[in-house]
């Protein structure tokens, strides 16, 4: 059990979901006039370090394709 608590797809799910959390609260903060520059730059910026890093565990999991 404690093996699927640490799994690759276990983490994959997870940086998803944060991926999506970061996804509404740039649109909430979006959405306020003025907007918040500075803040919405850093959730942009972590957003992307999550972006890059769910890609990284997808093709790492991923095998390679024959030539």
């Amino acid at each position: 059990m404690d093996e699927q608590l640490h799994s690759p797809a276990r983490r994959l799910i997870e940086l998803r979901m944060a991926h999506a959390e970061l996804d509404d609260r740039i649109d909430v903060l979006s959405d306020l006039q003025p907007a918040d520059e500075l803040s919405l730059r850093r959730l942009k910026k972590q957003r992307l370090a999550l972006r890059d890093e769910i890609t990284r565990l997808e093709l790492a999991g991923d095998p390679d394709e024959p030539a």
